[in-house]
């Protein structure tokens, strides 16, 4: 999810009462929430080579032991900092190590969890294993989880602040309006990937390799449904009550992406191999007036994504 979310959800967790357990613990909260993205450096690499980068190492087990005790450790020395120099807030409480690492751990096992619920992917076994999981349940940026995590915080703070004692209150019940949402996009990409998968079948007698319904913005209850599957795909629409279309779009697929010749000199390019590893469902459009090929995933081939998830290729006589 995008930094905005991954922020609200620390500030929520630490207005729901767990900001009052040790000092310095919202900030940590926050940042906790944060840290994984340190990984965004990989973006300076230009090229496609961040998407092999990002949402790996330290978005896996090892980093969410570590990072914790970093920050955990950065913000005891902090607290001491400020008070050797006489600049600590007096109105601060005092840091309760304990609780100071326990929400450190609490704010940083929530990122990964966040990430995994869009279709961007994530590789939650990093070193361990390099496979990707996918959640399918929101898209990356919702405006609806931004609106009920901001307003949870908001009124929250806002009663807080008038010494009401039912501060906690709007957080709380913030959290579990969140939680009921993502239930249900998860209900509405289940249901509608089953009936997908049934209407290929009847429809274009295609047993499909994979479906999946990509989340879309704004209008969290409608899926664009991508389908491959014996060396066919394409895309469709459809809502929770599946009134929806389908279109089999011309062969671009890969062809034995993952075998032959053809593939091994792909990957063989650096922004190439890179792109194919991120893939999940990679599409390939051949320009051989300018000798050149195109790839795209299926998931991000649309006009306002396109440009920033494609990879170009030369082509050789071989490719023709």
């Amino acid at each position: 999810m995008d930094n905005l979310t991954h922020s609200l959800v620390g500030a929520l967790i630490g207005q729901m009462g767990l900001k009052r357990k040790t000092g310095l613990a919202m900030p940590t909260l926050i940042i906790a929430a944060n840290i994984p993205d340190i990984d965004a450096v990989a973006t300076l690499l230009g090229g496609q080579q961040h998407l092999a980068l990002r949402r790996g190492l330290t978005h896996g087990p090892i980093a969410m032991l570590v990072l914790p005790l970093l920050l955990w450790g950065i913000m005891l020395w902090f607290d001491q900092w400020q008070a050797k120099r006489g600049k600590r807030p007096d109105t601060r409480l005092p840091i309760d190590k304990g609780w100071l690492l326990a929400l450190a751990y609490i704010g940083c096992l929530s990122h990964p969890l966040f990430d995994w619920f869009n279709s961007y992917g994530i590789r939650l076994l990093e070193p361990f294993s390099s496979q990707w999981f996918y959640g399918d349940t929101l898209f990356i940026i919702d405006i609806w989880l931004w609106a009920t995590l901001g307003l949870g915080v908001f009124y929250s703070l806002r009663l807080e602040r008038a010494g009401n004692v039912s501060w906690r209150v709007p957080a709380t019940v913030a959290f579990g309006i969140s939680c009921a949402y993502i239930l249900i996009n998860g209900m509405i990409t289940e249901r509608v990937e089953a009936n997908a998968s049934k209407t290929l079948v009847s429809t274009f007698s295609v047993t499909p390799d994979l479906v999946v319904a990509n989340p879309m913005p704004v209008r969290f209850w409608r899926r664009e449904i991508l389908w491959r599957g014996e060396g066919r795909y394409g895309t469709g629409r459809a809502g929770y009550g599946f009134n929806g279309t389908f279109q089999e779009l011309e062969d671009r697929q890969l062809k034995h992406h993952a075998n032959g010749a053809f593939a091994s000199r792909l990957r063989a390019d650096g922004d190439v191999g890179a792109f194919l590893f991120w893939s999940r469902m990679p599409v390939v459009t051949k320009d051989s007036k300018r000798r050149k090929i195109i790839i795209a995933d299926q998931r991000f081939d649309d006009s306002l994504t396109r440009g920033r998830f494609t990879v170009e290729a030369k082509l050789v006589p071989a490719d023709k």
